[in-house]
């Protein structure tokens, strides 16, 4: 199962977060995400744990817990079904209702 975990502090590594889910069990990966334009890492995580009771365990035992002086936010991650950019939009800005300049 993959788990988001948000609000993380950037003092936090991998091996910090490996060690925090290894105590309910099997952690098959950590992937911190990186902002693309100016190479700082974002402030979420995801955590793969192949078996579902361990991951359900570390959701409940972490969600909501300080860490790092940050209140954890921890869950199943969930997958986007949509384009966030909604259904009319199809990539760039649009400008519509601007006056004609002559």
């Amino acid at each position: 199962m993959k788990i988001f975990v948000g609000n993380l502090t950037r003092d936090i590594g991998k091996e910090t977060l490996l060690d925090l889910f290894s105590d309910y069990g099997d952690v098959q990966a950590v992937n911190i995400l990186i902002d693309k334009i100016d190479g700082e890492w974002k402030a979420f995580a995801f955590i793969d744990m192949p078996q579902e009771k361990e991951a359900w365990d570390a959701i409940a035992a972490l969600d909501n817990k300080e860490h790092f002086g940050h209140t954890l936010i921890v869950h199943q991650a969930r997958y986007r079904t949509k384009d966030r950019r909604g259904p009319d939009r199809q990539g760039g800005r649009r400008y519509t209702d601007l006056p004609e300049v002559t």
